[in-house]
């Protein structure tokens, strides 16, 4: 909570003194014309990569397999296009940061790597379990030594 608190303390207050930095050297006028340029550049890229992801992740689902990937890259979209929205510079350069598909999808495998994959040593087992009525179950144990 404390570093929610902080991150919305602080990010304003970085954009507000980028902001005044800026508008000092190219001008206020020059500088709300380049924070709503951002913004609707990043809002069309955000879209562009978003369909392709759907499409993707589409794709898997036909081919029966899990859209692991395309669902995690959809969120750093969502939040690359909220960070885009937000007026400012440093936001901006985050949210194309996170427009740059080989960087995000690094970003998403570490993730899925700390997070959701097996540690080392563990065994996965899939196969089919009956219940009480006969009814077939698919199932997946992990053994975690």
């Amino acid at each position: 909570m404390a570093k929610l608190f902080l991150l919305f303390l602080f990010v304003p207050l970085v954009e507000i003194y980028f902001l005044i930095e800026i508008g000092d050297v190219i001008g206020a006028g020059f500088t709300i014309f380049m924070v709503v340029l951002t913004a609707l550049m990043g809002a069309a890229l955000v879209r562009y990569q978003g369909f392709t992801t759907l499409a993707r992740a589409q794709g898997e689902m036909l081919n029966n397999r899990m859209p692991a990937m395309e669902v995690m890259e959809g969120a750093l979209l969502l939040l690359a296009g909220a960070l885009l929205l937000i007026p400012g510079f440093v936001t901006d350069a985050l949210g194309f940061l996170f427009l740059i598909p080989p960087l995000r999808q690094a970003l998403v495998l570490r993730f899925l790597k700390k997070r959701v994959m097996p540690t080392p040593g563990s065994r996965v087992y899939e196969g089919e379990a009956r219940d009480a009525d006969e009814r077939i179950i698919d199932v997946e144990r992990k053994d975690l030594d």
